[in-house]
């Protein structure tokens, strides 16, 4: 099994990215998976462009995008991505589009064909909070999910995809207001080696798309 892992790079003055700092921790083989790490921009296209090349190069069986979701206190699974921008910030290129659809005519949304309350208990069982989210936002992270998930629906239905979110390192929180959350990196990798080893001992394919933009 192979597994292509991403992580975006730092973004909004942000000096590290939490979700590719936990990705280059993760090791090369998990359980029976060889992972193949990539960090990507955090800018509209661009990213998703990226993830592709490495779709086409490494041909996996599954693709994980992780992402950086600030204040945010555990590991979220992402259940649905969107489509729909509406950037509060601009990404790493200067570009913030506001009340657009990712895919003009594309499907309102796409659900993660990961097996995500498995990935989701099986972190818990081992100490890391962790827990389903039903919104992956309106920027960067969830249109990569999006496209993720519409590369899936209209070109290699052979792989499983899908995006967790992760929180601030306890560095970017020392910055941050009083009581911000956020876990250390290293648990970050553990809690996404976990989820990895069920994703490769759960075969379904759950996920699908709802409706159209029409």
């Amino acid at each position: 099994m192979k597994i292509l892992i991403t992580g975006f790079d730092p973004f909004d003055k942000e000096k590290i990215n939490p979700a590719y700092e936990a990705v280059k921790l993760l090791p090369d083989k998990i359980g029976n998976a060889e992972i193949i790490k990539l960090e990507i921009p955090t800018v509209f296209g661009k990213g998703a462009c990226s993830m592709e090349k490495a779709i086409e190069q490494h041909n996996p069986d599954c693709v994980i995008c992780i992402g950086q979701a600030g204040g945010r206190s555990c590991i979220s699974i992402e259940k649905v991505a969107i489509n729909f921008i509406d950037a509060r910030i601009a990404d790493n290129d200067g570009n913030q589009p506001i009340n657009t659809a990712i895919i003009p005519d594309g499907p309102t949304a796409y659900f993660s064909t990961l097996p995500i309350r498995a990935m989701a208990e099986n972190i818990r069982e081992h100490g890391i909070p962790a827990h389903i989210s039903y919104t992956a936002g309106t920027f960067v992270c969830n249109e990569v999910m999006y496209r993720l998930l519409h590369f899936i629906d209209t070109k290699y239905h052979h792989i499983r995809g899908g995006f967790i979110h992760v929180p601030y390192t306890a560095a970017q929180a020392a910055s941050k207001p009083d009581g911000t959350a956020s876990m250390d990196e290293k648990i970050i990798a553990k809690g996404l080696e976990y989820a990895i080893l069920a994703i490769a001992q759960n075969k379904e394919h759950s996920g699908g798309h709802m409706g159209t933009t029409h």
